[in-house]
């Protein structure tokens, strides 16, 4: 669609351009009689003043472009570690941070199904239930967040923001650890919270 659209667009802004210019009563700078004689520099001079009069701005900064260019982040210093014949650092292999690490992940996803269903299908809620579910919720959003730290901020290019991230994850996982101990043993729990606001 956008290439259909382009080439009809560009040729609608060379005629508005034209008949602008045809209906102009300014002499086109162009045009204008030179006293001095013409040296190479001049020359230049009044070509590049006359492809400004003659093509439409539009031709001129972006023909073919959909938007203006913005830089977002000015590029990281470029570094190259070795040279083009060192081989690639594989890491060393660790089950736990491997094949455990990801069955374990899709075990607990697995789990939070029945979890979440479980104590509203049979009508009782019994605190241990209440406990395991707030458990399995909350190390999966932090292996979930753990993820989105390791995908987004790479440890070669920021190694100081990683750490941060790192401890910040820590203390807010602790944190909401914390706060749903203190719901499930002085308030009335999760899932009867979720149940009370369910009919309210």
């Amino acid at each position: 669609m956008a290439s259909v659209v382009r080439p009809t667009m560009l040729r609608q802004t060379c005629r508005a351009a034209a008949s602008k210019r045809a209906f102009s009563t300014k002499l086109s700078q162009a045009f204008r009689p030179h006293t001095k004689p013409a040296s190479a520099l001049s020359r230049q001079a009044a070509q590049n003043v006359f492809l400004k009069d003659v093509l439409p701005g539009s031709m001129r900064v972006a023909a073919f472009h959909a938007s203006g260019r913005q830089a977002i982040l000015p590029a990281e210093p470029q570094v190259i570690h070795g040279n083009v014949n060192d081989a690639a650092s594989v890491p060393t292999p660790s089950p736990s941070h491997g094949s455990y690490h990801w069955t374990f992940e899709r075990l607990l996803s697995a789990a939070l199904v029945p979890l979440t269903i479980a104590p509203f299908a049979s009508g009782s809620l019994n605190p241990m239930t209440d406990a395991v579910l707030c458990g399995a919720i909350l190390i999966h959003s932090h292996i979930g967040f753990e993820a989105m730290v390791t995908d987004y901020i790479p440890a070669k290019r920021l190694p100081k923001t990683k750490v941060v991230f790192w401890w910040g994850l820590r203390a807010a996982t602790v944190l909401v650890g914390v706060g749903l101990y203190e719901f499930e043993t002085n308030d009335v729990g999760l899932t009867e919270a979720i149940k009370k606001i369910w009919t309210a």
